[in-house]
């Protein structure tokens, strides 16, 4: 170094370039999402959530058959399975990229017919002509464990005098009661229900989808006719499981859904 010259100051160091974080998507991007599709249908690689961590966090999604803007309480999500199969993610907990699509027979039939999902995951999925049929299955199926696993946690009577002692107390949330019921026992736990304390004109949900031995498979115990609900999360799941189910069959959506009561069954 030369006399009289000041040291050469070393370069300062630069910041470190940040990557931005992937935000989930809300309304304003899927609205933006549909803007983009071309007239070939569903192409952009974003109808894919990013996995079952965010599937989690998510409140909005596009629904890739009706390209509709839905609550994620009100749709149903599908992965492509490693063979390629494509089937539903009712817990929403299968690995992989998800594609949404509404909790109504009608849609999930329209987006096979339509090709939805193989456009959703660049043809890379193989879509079976029963999805619909397998989807209703394993919807009901989780009604059933869900109401297994309130048993366990003691939320569920079962047995026409416990159900009508329930009744009196004014505890129960929703009844159970199988599909093949007398008609006279169904008409007196209902009339029980509406002398209940605190009984309002808002019916109990009576969740009367399955036959007597399905619900002795869930409850471990023979010959279940009339069961009650009481409350507790563990109920609450059984009511989101089997309004997911009965909004599936009938294609009407649960006035519920903008209050996310499927949200606590997807924690099961």
């Amino acid at each position: 170094m030369s006399p009289g010259r000041s040291p050469r100051k070393p370069p300062r160091a630069t910041a470190r370039t940040r990557v931005p974080r992937r935000r989930r998507p809300d309304r304003r991007t899927a609205i933006t999402m549909l803007a983009r599709m071309d007239d070939e249908g569903l192409q952009d690689e974003e109808l894919l959530d990013a996995g079952p961590r965010g599937a989690a966090a998510e409140r909005e999604r596009l629904c890739v058959a009706t390209r509709t803007v839905r609550p994620t309480s009100a749709l149903i999500r599908f992965v492509a399975g490693p063979d390629g199969h494509v089937v539903p993610d009712i817990k929403r907990k299968l690995p992989g990229r998800g594609a949404w699509v509404t909790a109504a027979r009608g849609a999930v039939a329209a987006a096979v017919k339509q090709g939805a999902f193989r456009k959703a995951f660049k043809g890379k999925a193989t879509v079976g002509p029963d999805l619909a049929e397998a989807t209703e299955r394993l919807l009901a199926r989780a009604v059933v464990d869900a109401l297994a696993i309130a048993h366990k946690a003691g939320t569920v009577v079962a047995g026409y005098t416990k159900v009508e002692a329930a009744l009196a107390s004014g505890a129960p949330v929703g009844l159970v009661r199988a599909h093949d019921a007398r008609p006279d026992g169904a008409r007196k736990i209902d009339a029980a229900a509406d002398r209940r304390p605190g009984a309002t004109d808002l019916q109990l949900p009576v969740i009367d989808s399955f036959e007597s031995a399905e619900l002795d498979l869930a409850l471990g115990r023979a010959n279940v006719i009339h069961a009650a609900l009481l409350p507790g999360r563990a109920s609450e799941a059984v009511l989101g499981r089997w309004r997911m189910l009965e909004q599936f069959r009938t294609g009407v959506p649960d006035a519920r859904d903008d209050r996310q009561t499927a949200e606590p069954s997807a924690r099961d």
